[in-house]
């Protein structure tokens, strides 16, 4: 049930995502160029994961390593499958979906789904070490 809960956090990462990528479309592009921008977007997308975590995990499900490291699975593999499926519905060729994986492309996609794995361990272990030292 707590996986079921957790991909209530996960599916906020979408609107996200867009968000992310219309501003590095329309703003950063024109700023950056495309490279940096690219790089820029993959970075800013992962914080904005790991902030989502951050604030909507500890509210929906008791955290365990455990079941942060189940649940850090569950969204990698949601967010791959999500990936894909959106763009090759959208018409993208696979080369293109797979590309994106080559961080020397300047795309940090990489590190989006790093991100999107580790986020829940990482709050889990925030969180655990905070309410050990009495703060919250």
């Amino acid at each position: 049930m707590n996986i079921l809960k957790s991909i209530a956090v996960w599916a906020c990462f979408i609107p996200l995502a867009i968000l992310n990528g219309g501003l590095r479309e329309h703003v950063l592009t024109g700023i950056m160029g495309d490279l940096r921008s690219l790089a820029a977007s993959g970075v800013s997308l992962s914080g904005l994961i790991l902030l989502a975590t951050w604030l909507l995990l500890p509210r929906l499900v008791e955290l365990t390593p455990k079941l942060c490291m189940a649940i850090g699975g569950a969204w990698t593999v949601l967010t791959v499958l999500f990936e894909f499926a959106f763009g090759l519905a959208s018409g993208i060729p696979v080369s293109q979906l797979v590309a994106s994986y080559n961080p020397s492309t300047g795309n940090l996609w990489l590190l989006v789904l790093a991100t999107t794995a580790l986020s829940p361990a990482i709050v889990c272990f925030a969180k655990r070490k905070n309410s050990h030292s009495g703060r919250v």
